[in-house]
């Protein structure tokens, strides 16, 4: 995969890009990255990348021509045309649908605004896709964007060194995941649930979809509205209810 980001501050990348999984990622040519300084393609003397906004306002705009031409010259010569995702507080909210949705491209570029916002015909005419991690405003969509390359890169074949752990994440079956624990059985008095010391796998099994669904039901209810279960899965939500 190559990932190419616009940005008026590529120096924010390399310290997160070039580490963890990430660079692990990248040293395995899983997925290649260029950080681009959409600076350097204004067409005026001083570089300048925004303005004021017609019809007055706070705050400055992004002008559309930087952006534009950029563009242009990342996808010269390309066959295909990536997917271009705009970061921005009034994008789709972001979810591991979407992760694994865009982890199925080839090429990604990303523009990370800065100031007050765009200029709308870089909406309408150049972006696929408009992205938002949450309901609340950061001071550019650089952070914005280091997470979902993140959240896309792990996913990506042979990224992760058990290739079963990315199907299990929170979000990626539609549940919560459930709990997990590590040795010692017995800490402090704090003990392991005594199925995942039974070595019998189909009660660990069913002992995890039952935690899965417990914890679904307690922290984000409105997740389960989306689900399809099973008649066993909802023998076991309608135990928990009861308990409960």
């Amino acid at each position: 995969m190559q990932i190419d980001i616009l940005t008026l501050f590529p120096d924010m990348f390399p310290g997160v890009f070039n580490s963890s999984i990430l660079n692990r990622a990248r040293e395995k040519e899983k997925f290649n990255y260029n950080v681009i300084n959409f600076r350097e393609y204004a067409d005026n003397k001083h570089e300048k990348v925004d303005d004021y906004p017609y019809g007055g306002g706070a705050g400055m705009v992004l002008t559309a021509q930087p952006i534009f031409d950029a563009v242009s010259a990342i996808t010269k010569n390309k066959q295909t045309k990536p997917r271009i995702i705009l970061m921005c507080p009034q994008g789709e909210p972001y979810n591991q649908k979407k992760a694994e949705e865009l982890a199925q491209e080839d090429h990604l570029i990303f523009i990370c605004g800065h100031y007050e916002g765009y200029d709308e015909r870089i909406r309408e005419h150049l972006v696929t896709d408009e992205i938002s991690i949450g309901d609340y405003i950061l001071t550019g969509g650089e952070l914005g964007a280091m997470v979902v390359v993140d959240s896309i890169v792990r996913l990506l074949p042979d990224v992760l060194g058990n290739e079963q752990s990315a199907p299990e994440d929170s979000f990626s079956t539609g549940l919560l995941e459930h709990p997990h624990y590590t040795r010692p059985a017995n800490f402090r008095g704090m003990t392991v649930p005594d199925v995942l010391l039974s070595g019998n796998h189909a009660h660990i099994e069913a002992w995890r979809r039952q935690q899965s669904l417990k914890r679904t039901y307690e922290r984000r209810p409105e997740l389960l509205e989306n689900i399809p279960l099973s008649a066993r899965d909802q023998k076991m939500l309608d135990d928990i209810k009861n308990k409960r």
